[in-house]
């Protein structure tokens, strides 16, 4: 496993000049603009499906209607399994609600939800806005990342993801192992740091040891929560809650794994351009709405500030200097295509096209100006930074 330097050092040396697509000033502002009702229809309508495929799991296991029952559970963790880093994810920008307090209360709704540790990745995430893909200031994401398919690790993401394990992005892997590594955060332990994910997870918690006591009182928080939900359901005799609240995010992982992986997968590390390290995709608006508009992901690395539910809008208005979104099949198969090249040149990475009316690939020295730019980071990484990295 490579050797990094002290990320103090990394904040004070690394500065990277980022391209960025020129945009109209006020017409950044406008799609910067945040609505309590768009964010109300998106974080409260992901929360009403999750009720709805809940409680129609409780009323089919109620009058011992099992066919039913596994059906909406399975549609019932589909939705949950969104809770898992990609609810949390914007509303860890604070981009969602224009009022802060519901923007936090659904944060930590989902975060409880989810099992997630929103505190530790505050600080990861910040790092990787700030240095996308260049792995001595983020490895949220170390590539090359493998876009498996094989059978018993599909078979798990359709059925219940018990046994996958953290690897390399900063997820916690299948349930057991999202346990294993809450219990021991409580008790500020990272487990083995040859692994990638631990490795930076006890990086973060050196750089930002405020942030760090916060993650060991929020992982003990979820134990009690969790716990609590499981040995009341047993008590009671009401076991189907263990499936609808803390087995939940880890029955039918399969979309949000699909949606999810192709980010950054295969792309290229160390470059100033996102076009060559970020990846968008088209989505139907079900898909769209269940991962929070992330398939616009491009467009959500170049400006973000922006919030989800106007990144399509974002999108249009630079889609000159854009590549061309792929469709999920597509970049499933420039994904696999990259994998199969990578096996034997690991240095290999796909060099995304850009359309012939774009600005030619940015690789450093002086920055393109863009009218939108300091709007844009003056409105993002602080809503999103600890204190330590604002």
């Amino acid at each position: 496993m490579a050797t990094y330097k002290p990320l103090a050092e990394v904040r004070k040396e690394l500065k990277i000049k980022w391209y960025r697509t020129k945009i109209d000033r006020q017409v950044m502002k406008e799609l910067s603009e945040r609505s309590d009702a768009q964010g109300l229809f998106q974080a409260g309508g992901h929360f009403a499906l999750f009720l709805l495929t809940g409680g129609l799991t409780f009323y089919f296991w109620s009058i011992q209607l099992w066919i039913p029952m596994l059906i909406t559970l399975w549609c019932h963790g589909t939705v949950a399994s969104f809770f898992i880093g990609i609810a949390p994810h914007e509303l860890s920008h604070g981009t969602v609600f224009q009022t802060k307090w519901l923007n936090k209360a659904f944060l930590y709704l989902f975060s409880t939800l989810g099992w997630w540790d929103h505190f530790d990745y505050a600080s990861s995430h910040t790092y990787h806005h700030r240095y996308t893909l260049h792995p001595e200031g983020d490895r949220e994401n170390l590539l090359p990342l493998e876009p498996s398919l094989a059978e018993p690790f599909v078979l798990q993401l359709l059925t219940i993801n018990l046994l996958t394990q953290a690897g390399r992005t900063f997820g916690k892997g299948g349930l057991l192992s999202t346990i294993y590594l809450t219990v021991l955060g409580a008790f500020g332990r990272v487990g083995d740091t040859n692994i990638n994910r631990n490795e930076w997870v006890q990086t973060l918690h050196e750089d930002q040891p405020e942030e760090y006591r916060k993650s060991i009182w929020w992982s003990r928080y979820l134990l009690l929560f969790h716990g609590g939900v499981t040995v009341i359901s047993l008590l009671t005799g009401y076991w189907i809650f263990i499936f609808i609240i803390p087995v939940a995010p880890y029955i039918a992982n399969l979309l949000s794994y699909l949606v999810g992986l192709p980010q950054h997968c295969g792309l290229r590390e160390n470059t100033p351009d996102f076009r060559k390290s970020v990846r968008s995709m088209k989505l139907n608006p079900l898909f769209e709405f269940l991962y929070w508009r992330m398939n616009w992901h491009l467009e959500h690395h170049m400006y973000v500030g922006v919030p989800c539910y106007n990144l399509k809008a974002l999108y249009k208005e630079i889609a000159w200097d854009m590549p061309e979104p792929r469709t999920l099949i597509g970049a499933w198969k420039e994904m696999r295509d990259a994998w199969h090249k990578q096996k034997s040149d690991p240095s290999y990475a796909i060099d995304t096209p850009l359309p012939p009316s774009a600005t030619p690939e940015y690789k450093g020295g002086a920055v393109p100006t863009s009218t939108g730019e300091e709007h844009d980071e003056a409105m993002s990484l602080d809503s999103l930074s600890p204190e330590g990295l604002s």
